[in-house]
């Protein structure tokens, strides 16, 4: 067994190879480093300039949103496959809402409960455009980053939240 960890999240994985995304945090395969050479982003102190601050804590209420939104499509989802799928979103959103805390040194807001709606196809809709919506503000808040972990960080954030529109592309 060996013993990698994710760059993005901090998040120790356990197995005998690499795995392809971060289980925890969805970042891709290039984040994920042997133990003894991974840097966490989320164990570095790092000076956060105003830009970057306001556009962490946008990123805190884009992630908690999203993550009460899949909670919800779970619930009302009508396979178990669909289920699962949104219970694992609303994980990984959950994850980056933690690191954004992590980085900013701050409480974890509480998370209020959203509504969605009962079939699965309107939730599919809703979900691409959450997710392209986190795609676009993700690519300018990198180019608007000054600070190397940051921008590390939201060019990984950017990636994972297109994995999720291929992932509900899939279904439709």
């Amino acid at each position: 067994m060996k013993l990698y960890i994710c760059e993005i999240c901090g998040d120790a994985y356990i197995g005998e190879e690499k795995p392809t995304d971060c289980p925890f945090c969805g970042a891709r395969n290039n984040f994920i480093k042997n133990a003894d050479e991974a840097k966490p982003i989320v164990n570095e102190k790092i000076e956060i300039g105003e830009i970057s601050k306001k556009n962490l804590l946008e990123t805190l209420a884009l992630e908690t949103r999203a993550n009460a939104m899949y909670l919800c499509m779970a619930g009302k989802a009508s396979e178990y496959k669909i289920k699962a799928m949104y219970k694992r979103l609303a994980k990984v959103e959950l994850e980056h809402a933690v690191i954004v805390t992590k980085l900013l040194g701050i409480a974890m807001p509480e998370i209020v409960p959203e509504t969605c709606a009962d079939e699965n196809s309107e939730n599919f809709q809703k979900t691409i455009e959450l997710e392209d919506h986190a795609v676009e503000l993700y690519k300018k808040f990198t180019t608007e980053a000054t600070e190397p972990n940051i921008r590390k960080f939201f060019g990984a954030l950017m990636q994972v939240e297109a994995g999720h529109v291929e992932l509900i592309n899939s279904f439709i």
